[in-house]
C-alpha cells in the first residue's frame, strides 16, 4: 500500500528527448517537416508564411489578409468554408504574429482526403470578398473603440509605439488605419505572400504513406509558386531608452503599468540565462515582483514579466495594473527590485528554485507531439536546430549567482526601460 506520510525520492532531470523531424522539400519551393506519432489519429498541418512588407509598411495589410484567409474562395464563400469543416470535425485557424502569418488546420486521420482540398483552395483562391471586408473593417473598428477605454491596452501601444519606433513591430492601428484597407491591396499582398516557397508546412500526427501522397498532389503539384519574392526584410528600430510617457485619466481607478526595452533575442548566446534573471524578477508565480508587489504590499492583484525572441530583436516587458493611491509607491518597489538584482548576490536557494520551476516547465511543455512541433519551430525560425534546448538546459543547470547578478547588471537597467503609465501618477 502507498505510504502517503513518505514523500516519494526525488531524482535530477535527465536531459531532454525531443523528436526530430523528417525534412521534405518539394518542388515548388515548399519545406515541409513531417513529425510522426503513428497513434495519434488526429494529424496537426500548420502553414507558416513570412510575413512581407513593401517598400511602405503597413503591418494592417497582413493582419487583415490572415483574419480573412477563410472568408471565401472562388468556389465556395465563408458560410461554406465554415459548414465543410464543421462537418467533417476539423478545425480551422489563421493567425498572424510580428514576422508570420499562419493557417493551421487540426483534422482526423481518416478526413484528411477531404479537408486538404479545402484548404488547397484556400491558399490558392482566396478573394477577400467586398462585403466579408467591410464587416472584417466594420467589426475591428468598433473592437478598436472599445478597447481604447481600456487602460491596458492604451499602455501596450504606446509601449510598444515607444520600443520599437515606427516600424512594423512598432506601428498600432487607429481607427482611420482601417479605411486605407482595400480588396485590391490584400489580393495583392496574398498572390506574394501565400505561396509555396514562401511557406513552411509542419505536419504532426500519424502520417503514413497515403497522407504523405495527398499533400504531394494538393501542396505541391497543385499549387503554384512565384520564382522571387521582393520583400522589404529591414527593420530600423528606435527605441526610446529611458523614456516615461504617463497618459492621465481623470477618473481612472487603476492605472496600467507597462514597462521594458529591446533586448537580444534567440539567437544570441545570453538569451537562457537573460530568460532565467526574468523568471526570477517577474516570470513566475513566485518570483520577486509577485511576493513583493502582491503578497506584501497588495499593490495588485497580478504582476509578471517576459522576455520575447522576434526576428529582427529581442525585447523586455513588465506589466501589472494598480490602483491610482499606490501607481507611485508601486513604481519605486519595482526599482527596488531590479536595483536588488544589480547590487546583491541571489542567494543559492532562490536560484534552485528558479531552475527547478523552469526545468519543470520545460519537461511539461512536452506533452505531445504537437509540443515537440513548437519546440521545433522556435529554433528552426531563428536559424537554429534542436541541438539549442541541450544547449538552453545546461545554461540553467549550472548559473550561479555571479551569472545572474552579471546578467542583471548588462540587461535589466531600470533607467533605461521605457516606462508608461495609464491612468494617475501621485
Amino acid at each position: 500500500m502507498l505510504n502517503r506520510s513518505v514523500a516519494p525520492d526525488s531524482k535530477p532531470i535527465q536531459p531532454l528527448t525531443l523528436i526530430h523531424p523528417e525534412p521534405i522539400k518539394y518542388g515548388n519551393g515548399l519545406q515541409a517537416f513531417i513529425f510522426q506519432s503513428p497513434h495519434q489519429e488526429l494529424i496537426k498541418f500548420e502553414f507558416v508564411f513570412n510575413n512581407i512588407f513593401g517598400a511602405e509598411e503597413f503591418p494592417l495589410y497582413n493582419t487583415a489578409m490572415a483574419a480573412m484567409l477563410k472568408e471565401g474562395t472562388g468556389s465556395l464563400s465563408s458560410a461554406e468554408i465554415a459548414e465543410k469543416v464543421d462537418f467533417y470535425g476539423a478545425y480551422l485557424m489563421p493567425e498572424y504574429s510580428f514576422d508570420h502569418t499562419s493557417l493551421t488546420v487540426y483534422t482526423m486521420h481518416k478526413y484528411v482526403d477531404r479537408v486538404l482540398p479545402i484548404v488547397s483552395d484556400i491558399l490558392n483562391h482566396s478573394q477577400f470578398p467586398q462585403r466579408e471586408l467591410d464587416t472584417f473593417v466594420r467589426n475591428s473598428k468598433q473592437s478598436l473603440q472599445i478597447s481604447l477605454q481600456k487602460n491596458d491596452f492604451v499602455g501596450r501601444r504606446l509601449f510598444y509605439e515607444n520600443v520599437f519606433g515606427e516600424n512594423r513591430y512598432g506601428m498600432v492601428p487607429t481607427l482611420e488605419s482601417y479605411d486605407k484597407i482595400g480588396r485590391g491591396d490584400l489580393l495583392h499582398l496574398f498572390q506574394r505572400q501565400i505561396r509555396p516557397n514562401n511557406c513552411t508546412l509542419f505536419v504532426a500526427g500519424n502520417v503514413d504513406q497515403q497522407v504523405l501522397e495527398h499533400i504531394r498532389n494538393y501542396f505541391d503539384e497543385q499549387w503554384c509558386g512565384i520564382s522571387e519574392i521582393a520583400d522589404n526584410d529591414l527593420v530600423s528600430l528606435n527605441e526610446k531608452s529611458g523614456t516615461t510617457i504617463v497618459e492621465q485619466k481623470a477618473d481612472a481607478l487603476q492605472s496600467a503599468l507597462r514597462m521594458g526595452q529591446l533586448t537580444v533575442n534567440r539567437s544570441d548566446a545570453d538569451f537562457p540565462a537573460v530568460q532565467f534573471v526574468n523568471t526570477l524578477l517577474g516570470g513566475f508565480f513566485g518570483s520577486r515582483l509577485m511576493r513583493n508587489i502582491r503578497e506584501d504590499k497588495g499593490y495588485t492583484y497580478s504582476i509578471g514579466s517576459a522576455v520575447a525572441s522576434l526576428k529582427h530583436t529581442g525585447f523586455f516587458t513588465l506589466a501589472s495594473e494598480v490602483g491610482v493611491d499606490v501607481t507611485k509607491a508601486t513604481l519605486l518597489e519595482i526599482e527596488k527590485e531590479f536595483e536588488a538584482l544589480r547590487q546583491e548576490r541571489t542567494k543559492t536557494e532562490e536560484i534552485d528554485l528558479v531552475r527547478r520551476y523552469m526545468q519543470g516547465v520545460m519537461l511539461g511543455s512536452l506533452e505531445s507531439i504537437f509540443s515537440h512541433v513548437d519546440k521545433f519551430k522556435a529554433v528552426y525560425f531563428s536559424n537554429m536546430d534542436l541541438s539549442y534546448y541541450n544547449y538552453y538546459a545546461d545554461v540553467i543547470a549550472n548559473i550561479s549567482a555571479s551569472q545572474v547578478q552579471d546578467i542583471a547588471i548588462r540587461y535589466f537597467d531600470f533607467e533605461k526601460l521605457v516606462k508608461v503609465v495609464v491612468g494617475k501618477v501621485g
